[in-house]
């Protein structure tokens, strides 16, 4: 296999390599936009534009205030505990504009796990919507954050829309948990403050670190995963080049449902959709299925990207599948596998295929993809994207043939500098050679294609044979009585480990011995679930991640 097979599947006019010499750092991404689209839309939402400009000047006025009257200063840590919303790209590119360290926290935290972050990470200050106030309230008693800059929903809105929007949210849905905060800072005060050309520029680099991205924890405790301003700007580059191809100079609507403080929308859909100069519509609450699906229907857009439940919910949906997508042209799943039966599904009401992309918080977001020229789903992750190096190695780090399965490693200008204060951690993930130990099982077929097997810790061994839940779970997904399904081993006293599927119900009269039977048609006896536990749900991450560690805990004490 030649060194770098995937190339040949390269769409015309995207190149093996990015050029990262003229984008020096997140600031300078930003005033290159600025320069070219200024009076463009950049962001939407609730009714209001951001364009490009707007950005540009609110977030010089916010970092004169971090400077300024926050006394932060370059490498300090800065935590933004947001949903979805026009102030968060604005906190964003402040904190950037000025050196400091964006600590991305997911506003559904409980207070434990905020404080424990806030610990790990030693974040000086943090901006949250007022939905999670009360949160950073019970926090602070644990923690040593100086400053509190509490935002609220109506920020962004004009008189009289802002007095309407604070009555909906504080009275009639009652978003609001009552909270007290000394001394906290009112966003759009911070924002307003200072002039722009109040801030000063700081030198930065691609040296310079950007994010400590804290990993999902699906695995274990979650890690922060230092990010440099290289890194990110490189993934950037990555994945424009790679869609440009598909990308109309103007015109483009990418709508953002998964949430900004996961790398998947931030660096892959929301930062490519800047760069390009096109709009993005950001989704506060994608769990609001129906205002989801009113977004698609208002905002036509023309670039979306989700992961299987996502999908799942959508089409689930009466109404979704009533909308018009002429729009539409190109949907990008991630996250987790994409099941076979709904990204078939999907592409028969939407007309468009779901291109799977695979990204990790420790590559600052997308690694490999599929070329937006493919007009089928075919269960693949793609390509290593350009100036990816990607190899399939062995428990002992040799590099494996064509077809065989391996642990997915990776290299390039992406991957982070490390885990932070963790360098031990970070000693076992990145060899000296600079790869990446991913932990996912992969096959790479000869034309550098990679399929996703499973996560290896996810694996059950059998009577010494491999069985890995995504298999699995692909099968009993065609059942037409099951909703969703989950498949995690269990110790079995004679065959070392067992399969077991958590199953939820879309047929009430669905059976053990349905599942178990439909399972035996399709798949070898050992791999066959042996137990059969229905649930009203499956546990999930806030990307909509399926947690097996809570399902393997569950059995611990069911079975």
């Amino acid at each position: 296999m030649s060194p770098k097979p995937w190339l040949s599947q390269y769409p015309a006019g995207v190149a093996a390599d990015i050029d990262l010499n003229d984008c020096p750092s997140m600031a300078a991404l930003l005033e290159q936009a600025v320069a070219r689209f200024s009076d463009r839309i950049a962001f939407h939402q609730f009714g209001v534009d951001l364009t490009y400009h707007q950005l540009d000047e609110y977030s010089a006025r916010l970092a004169a205030y971090f400077q300024k009257d926050l006394g932060l200063n370059p490498g300090d840590r800065i935590a933004l505990m947001l949903p979805n919303s026009l102030q968060y790209p604005i906190a964003m590119f402040a904190a950037l504009r000025a050196g400091l360290t964006v600590v991305n926290v997911n506003p559904l935290y409980t207070a434990p796990e905020l404080v424990n972050l806030i610990k790990d990470s030693g974040a000086r200050a943090i901006v949250v919507l007022e939905i999670s106030a009360a949160t950073v309230e019970q926090a602070l008693a644990h923690v040593s954050i100086e400053h509190v800059i509490v935002a609220h929903v109506s920020d962004m809105q004009h008189f009289p829309k802002s007095v309407i929007v604070d009555y909906v949210v504080r009275k009639r849905k009652k978003l609001v948990p009552d909270w007290t905060i000394d001394a906290a800072i009112a966003f759009k005060v911070a924002m307003t403050t200072h002039a722009a050309t109040d801030f000063t520029k700081p030198e930065l680099n691609h040296a310079n670190r950007a994010f400590l991205q804290y990993t999902g924890g699906t695995t274990g405790e979650p890690k922060g995963a230092a990010l440099t301003h290289g890194n990110v700007v490189a993934n950037v580059l990555m994945v424009a080049a790679w869609i440009k191809p598909a990308f109309r100079e103007s015109g483009e609507i990418t709508l953002v449902a998964l949430p900004l403080y996961h790398v998947a929308a931030l660096v892959c859909q929301c930062l490519v959709t800047f760069h390009l100069g096109q709009r993005c519509v950001l989704v506060m609450n994608p769990r609001d299925i129906p205002s989801l699906v009113k977004d698609f229907a208002t905002h036509r857009p023309t670039f979306v990207g989700g992961l299987n439940t996502l999908f799942t919910a959508l089409m689930n949906n009466e109404d979704f599948g009533a909308l018009d997508f002429s729009a539409l042209r190109k949907t990008f799943g991630g996250a987790t596998a994409t099941q076979p039966a709904v990204a078939e599904r999907w592409q028969k009401l939407t007309g468009t295929p779901v291109l799977e992309v695979y990204g990790l918080s420790e590559a600052a977001g997308a690694v490999t993809a599929n070329p937006v020229t493919r007009t089928a789903f075919d269960g693949t992750i793609g390509v290593p994207l350009p100036s990816v190096r990607v190899e399939i190695r062995d428990d002992s780090g040799a590099a494996v043939g064509a077809g065989m399965p391996g642990e997915i490693c990776v290299a390039g200008p992406s991957v982070m500098q490390g885990y932070f204060n963790r360098p031990e951690e970070t000693e076992r993930v990145i060899g000296p050679d600079g790869f990446f130990a991913t932990g996912d099982i992969g096959i790479m077929d000869e034309r550098g294609v990679i399929k996703i097997v499973d996560r290896k810790k996810d694996m059950i061994l059998v009577s010494g044979f491999n069985v890995y839940p995504n298999e699995v779970e692909g099968v009993l997904f065609q059942h037409a009585g099951i909703l969703e399904v989950a498949v995690v081993g269990v110790a079995d006293s004679q065959s070392g480990e067992t399969p077991a599927a958590f199953v939820v119900k879309k047929d009430a009269g669905l059976t053990e011995a349905d599942v178990i039977e439909f399972a035996r048609t399709s798949l070898a006896a050992y791999k066959v679930p042996r137990h059969v536990i229905f649930v009203n749900d499956l546990p999930k991450s806030p990307i909509g991640k399926v947690l097996r560690r809570q399902l393997r805990d569950r059995l611990v004490n069911r079975l």
